[in-house]
């Protein structure tokens, strides 16, 4: 099967290659429609969106390629293309990061903010694998930074009120740019209590406390030469998580970075770019406060990672090349202690991450070739090796409990390739692409011990003898616009090979107080995965802009069970209008009835809903500065809901009053 895919690739590649040297040598590329979100300079955060001061993850649930899973009101976990995150990638700036917590309590979007953000950049499938091994694709969040002008001093303060859970917010940022140097920082702080859902229920255990900082500074040698300094420190605490039986009292990471850009005059190569980087994460989650705990427990995680990449960018005749070459090292490790309400008994203590070492590094290749004035190809292939390390010789014995004869390390060889085709006339575009990728096991699904999921209500017990993940994947896209009206529609199919799941397994005996089970990550003979959607967007009036988006999700094990958070028919609709310094938005968005949910993996049938939100802003100016004011209604019929993807079905926030106000100078 491996063979036959990569010989189709190949044939389609060097097709469509030997008719792109019969062209004629046009150099300037189509545009290839990956999505953006777009989030906005500090100074014009409040002109993209109905709602400035929104978390990333609100930001992100606008892409039709991406969802959130809910644990509570803070630190979402995307999904992309309907996979989770050991089958996706998400990245700052390029920058590896893994988070600290057995229970994906801390996603990596949980550690920027939207205020120091410029745009997330969603690829689909294979065509997010330059930094690392995907399979359903990548995030990376980009985040401002200032060109070099003689701007000077400019600031900004973002302030914002929630009634549903009480939140306050309040950011400022200050920068200074002139010809050679530039510095940018920012800096936000969110206070939430309890939420309530729908007919004023309250959610307890949902509220959180956090601040974030971040910097970054650049200076220019010789107008071609740049060296970039950045720093992220974010710290939550007094997190509470209602769909888990924990809390968590300490979230907080340290993400820095060095990077070197050098753009060449004259010559072949456009840019390179070289930063190292280092983060660091801890993770405690928390007990304390919950009634009725049959046993406390202290959980903490920890995530070092030390890493580099080395981008080339450049353009030979018809082709526009990229080589990135990139390497980490990370060490994962978790930990529990249990202490019995009984003082004559033992502490009992386990490693569950048993200090993981995992070293990875990659060579990804890509060319855009310009076919004629109207369409390119894309390919792109990657090479990378995997290497685990299990540091810890106690964890190590643990394992060897299951698998007596497991090493302490494994080696891995990880493959993709990629070849997508775009047109663009008239107004009128179309694409098409075939792919192959691998992905190694995560460390949870590798070396976990006894992780107990309240999803399922099962102990996990990993498997470091699992096979490489592998996914064949199709993807088509059709769309039109003009200057009133634009619509698109994508679809992508994924046939994932040793896909791998936990399965139970009744010869062992759980660890958790009220688990139903022990499962054993095992790999499926296959899995498919299938994603439509349709965004429409339509210019009514000089004043007055409407938008829609359906999407369509599937997704079955090879022995026709429904695999696990695979959406029912979602959409939205709004209205946009906007006069001079005023604007005003109405949604409706909505899931329709989740039919094809999965008992097998912990799921349950969830009703249809629909949900209405309006939002208005005005901006002015006095003297030299510039305000906005906006404020809107949040789920106006105060519905109670949840959705598929809202962990043990944990409700929805109800009715919501939002002010957020924004003042730069």
């Amino acid at each position: 099967m491996k063979k036959t895919v990569f010989l189709l690739l190949l044939q389609f590649i060097g097709a469509i290659s030997l008719s792109a040297q019969e062209q004629s040598k046009d150099t300037i590329v189509p545009k290839i429609l990956n999505e953006v979100i777009v989030i906005g300079k500090k100074a014009q955060l409040y002109q993209k969106q109905p709602k400035p001061l929104a978390t990333i993850d609100e930001y992100l649930q606008q892409s039709s390629k991406v969802e959130i899973i809910k644990r509570g009101g803070y630190a979402w976990e995307p999904i992309i293309n309907s996979m989770a995150t050991e089958r996706t990638l998400i990245t700052i700036d390029g920058m590896r990061i893994f988070g600290a917590c057995t229970d994906k309590m801390d996603p990596i979007t949980s550690y920027v903010e939207i205020s120091n953000l410029s745009e997330a950049t969603i690829k689909s499938g294979q065509q997010g694998g330059c930094h690392g091994a995907t399979i359903g694709g990548a995030i990376d969040l980009k985040r401002n930074r200032s060109k070099f002008t003689d701007l000077g001093w400019e600031a900004a303060v973002n302030t914002g009120f929630e009634t549903n859970s009480k939140q306050k917010i309040i950011g400022t940022a200050i920068n200074y740019v002139d010809s050679l140097f530039y510095v940018n920082t920012d800096f936000m702080y969110r206070d939430a209590e309890n939420y309530t859902s729908g007919n004023n229920q309250e959610v307890l255990f949902s509220q959180f406390k956090k601040f974030n900082v971040s910097t970054t500074s650049g200076f220019l040698f010789n107008k071609n030469k740049l060296i970039e300094a950045s720093l992220i420190y974010d710290k939550a605490t007094d997190v509470g998580y209602p769909a888990l039986p924990m809390d968590v009292s300490l979230a907080e990471a340290l993400i820095t970075s060095l990077k070197f850009e050098y753009a060449p005059r004259l010559s072949k190569i456009k840019n390179w770019e070289t930063k190292i980087y280092y983060n660091t994460v801890t993770h405690r989650m928390d007990d304390t406060k919950r009634p009725l705990v049959p046993i406390h427990m202290d959980m903490p995680g920890w995530s070092d990672t030390y890493g580099f990449y080395s981008k080339v960018k450049g353009t030979f005749k018809n082709h526009n090349f990229m080589a990135d070459l990139n390497s980490f090292y990370n060490r994962s490790i978790a930990e529990m202690t249990m202490y019995p309400s009984n003082p004559n008994e033992n502490v009992m203590f386990m490693f569950t991450w048993p200090d993981v070492r995992t070293w990875y590094g990659g060579l990804f290749l890509e060319d855009n070739v310009v076919l004629n004035p109207y369409s390119n190809l894309k390919f792109s292939a990657s090479l990378a090796n995997h290497l685990n390390k299990v540091a810890n010789q106690l964890g190590l014995e643990s394992l060897q409990i299951f698998y007596p004869n497991i090493k302490d390390s494994k080696n891995r060889i990880l493959k993709s390739i990629s070849s997508n085709y775009f047109h663009n006339k008239n107004g009128f575009e179309y694409g098409f692409g075939l792919a192959y990728g691998e992905r190694a096991s995560s460390v949870s699904e590798g070396y976990g011990f006894y992780l107990f999921n309240s999803f399922d209500r099962y102990d996990y017990i990993g498997n470091p003898e699992l096979k490489n993940e592998k996914s064949v994947e199709g993807n088509v896209s059709l769309g039109y616009a003009k200057k009133k009206m634009s619509a698109k529609i994508t679809s992508s199919y994924f046939h994932i090979s040793d896909f791998i799941v936990g399965k139970p397994d009744p010869t062992f005996i759980p660890m958790t107080i009220g688990a139903s089970g022990v499962k054993m990550y095992t790999a499926l003979e296959y899995a498919t995965v299938f994603n439509a959607d349709l965004n429409i967007e339509y210019q009514i009036t000089d004043n007055l802009k409407g938008k829609g988006q359906l999407v369509y999700n599937y997704g079955k094990d090879f022995e026709k069970r429904n695999l696990p958070f695979i959406s029912p028919l979602r959409y939205s609709a709004s209205l946009n209008y906007k006069v001079n310094k005023f604007s005003t938005e109405i949604m409706v968005q909505g899931n329709a009835t989740q039919t094809q949910f999965s008992p097998f993996y912990g799921e349950d049938r969830t009703p249809d809903y629909a949900i209405l939100n309006l939002a208005s802003s005005y901006s002015f100016t006095i003297e030299k500065s510039k305000w906005n004011i906006r404020a809107g209604i949040e789920n106006i019929l105060d519905t109670y809901y949840s959705s598929f993807s809202d962990w043990n079905n944990i409700s929805r926030k109800g009715r919501n009053f939002f002010l957020n106000i924004n003042l730069g100078y």
